[in-house]
């Protein structure tokens, strides 16, 4: 309920007990152990913040907050309590300006980033990464700024881990040594992190926190965040909240002192935030939660114990409601003892002892007065929720869903041209490059071994028509000597054939005076003689 420029929270029938809305972004705290009340308190202030125009931003882990869209119950309890209070017309049964939200997109508008917003800090934690494997995160994602590379998604993550460690050597001098083990490690971080739901939480189009600083006629809209499925996993969970309180922060002007917050973030089951949190991100929690609230926003943290929360972050946070704590052990009598102490102590009751005793709905509660300090703790009745005190069906959520006005804006994921894109392109021409590399050398290594082999072929040509031309030779040399002996033969013939008669006539005439026998004689005489000279002579 609001009124006055005053958060009405609870009530100790004397006088209300209000945070007012100049101190709102102030921040606070809701403590106290399960089954206590802090989730219809979260409602209580959720309502009222609504109802004073300030957006509002928390999670659902049970599901039993969703029914903010639907009004309220005439119950019982509820009954009672009105009339304890003295609300009387005041108090009215009534819906409140809803849009859902869930990472996976089931049970809400899809709640996306991308990689880059997300970055390599927290991105780190996510993966439970050691510090050597987180600086080469850091590197990559250097590597990336410095090359034009769009981290969206983790498929783009995944390319540009595979590229940095395959070039890893150019990088070196630069950037520094990569080991591939470690680089092996933070892929399989991103496979299990794709498998938990990272492939739908990181891309686009990624959430505009700016979206959530809506009014609807007069009331700020109420962001649930469904986180039934994600706080199976604490670490994701508180990851992923951290995320969106530091995008909070880095896209919020400084505004100093309003009159009221720009937006008021209940971060609910604050304690899996600090646990095993890295001192330089435990740091970064600090440092955000004190500067924070000059931008306009407040902060609320839900946790069982204050003790839950680091002291750095405790001494912010100036509005408190304190439910039961049990003690049950040393240690939660310790924690009692240490939330007590945080108090502004109330000469009229014990404040550990009234911490002990409080009922289901009772709390001690101290909120910022007009002086800027926190007021004397009190003993109070948180007041009933307006809106329906339960789950929703999921034929009610898929109409808020389906009637939000940012439904086209987010409904359908995008994949555009990022580093993924970038380096498959690149793998292509470069692969296409070692092709026409391979193929030049083979073509250029077939020319080598065709013009060696035509070098052969001339060669084996060239001995071939030497012996050829060798051959021709020696045949007409044989020619030459056959025609030569034959011209000779018959020279010879002829001429021994005319000698024979040159001979044997002149053989006759030398013998006619011996008669016939002395002419028969002197002719073969003459004949042998004529043709043993021819011979001799054709023989020189």
């Amino acid at each position: 309920m609001y009124k006055d420029n005053e958060i009405w929270v609870a009530s100790d029938k004397e006088i209300k007990l209000c945070i007012k809305t100049n101190f709102a972004n102030r921040h606070g705290l809701i403590a106290g152990a399960t089954g206590t009340g802090k989730t219809v308190t979260l409602k209580v202030m959720a309502e009222s913040f609504s109802d004073a125009g300030v957006p509002v931003f928390f999670s659902d882990i049970k599901g039993d907050l969703s029914g903010m869209c639907k009004p309220g119950e005439d119950k019982e309890s509820i009954t009672k309590r009105v009339s304890e209070l003295g609300l009387g017309s005041e108090f009215s049964f009534k819906a409140y300006p809803t849009c859902f939200w869930d990472i996976f997109g089931k049970r809400g508008l899809p709640l996306r980033t991308t990689i880059s917003e997300f970055g390599p800090m927290l991105l780190s934690k996510l993966l439970e990464l050691n510090q050597i494997q987180s600086d080469i995160l850091n590197i990559v994602f250097k590597i990336a700024d410095d090359e034009g590379l769009l981290l969206l998604d983790l498929k783009d993550l995944k390319s540009m881990l595979n590229y940095v460690s395959e070039n890893a050597a150019s990088y070196k001098a630069d950037y520094g040594n990569m080991a591939p083990q470690s680089v092996n490690a933070i892929m399989r971080g991103l496979v299990s992190l794709g498998d938990k739901g990272g492939d739908i939480f990181f891309g686009e189009p990624a959430v505009d926190i700016r979206d959530w600083f809506v009014n609807k006629d007069g009331r700020g809209m109420i962001n649930i965040l469904d986180a039934s499925t994600i706080i199976n996993d604490p670490s994701i969970y508180a990851t992923f909240m951290l995320w969106m309180l530091a995008e909070l922060f880095e896209i919020m002007p400084e505004v100093g002192d309003l009159d009221k917050p720009k937006m008021v973030f209940f971060f609910d089951e604050a304690h899996l935030l600090f646990k095993d949190m890295p001192k330089a991100l435990l740091q970064k929690i600090e440092q955000v939660v004190k500067l924070i609230r000059s931008k306009g926003i407040g902060v609320y943290f839900i946790t069982q114990s204050p003790s839950d929360i680091p002291n750095e972050v405790l001494s912010q946070l100036g509005n408190k409601v304190q439910h039961a704590l049990r003690a049950y052990t040393p240690a939660d009598q310790k924690a009692i003892k240490a939330a007590a102490q945080s108090y502004r102590a109330n000469p009229d009751f014990d404040t550990e002892e009234a911490i002990t005793n409080l009922g289901i709905g009772e709390a001690v509660v101290s909120f910022i007065g007009d002086d800027g300090a926190p007021t004397v703790v009190r003993k109070a009745k948180v007041l009933p929720p307006q809106s329906y005190l339960g789950a929703i069906d999921d034929m009610l959520r898929a109409t808020v869903i389906s009637m939000s006005d940012l439904a086209n804006k987010y409904r359908d994921m995008i994949d555009r041209d990022s580093a993924y894109e970038f380096l498959q392109r690149l793998q292509i021409e470069n692969t296409k490059k070692l092709e026409e590399e391979q193929r030049a050398k083979e073509e250029q290594k077939e020319a080598q071994r065709q013009e060696k082999q035509a070098e052969k072929q001339a060669e084996r040509e060239a001995k071939s028509a030497e012996k050829e031309a060798q051959r021709q030779a020696k045949e007409a040399q044989k020619d030459a000597k056959k025609k030569k002996d034959a011209i000779k033969k018959g020279v010879a013939s002829v001429a021994g054939a005319a000698a024979g008669t040159i001979g044997r006539q002149l053989g006759k005439t030398i013998g006619k005076s011996g008669g016939k026998f002395g002419q028969s004689l002197g002719g073969n005489l003459g004949a042998s003689l004529g043709r043993g000279i021819l011979s001799t002579l054709f023989k020189l």
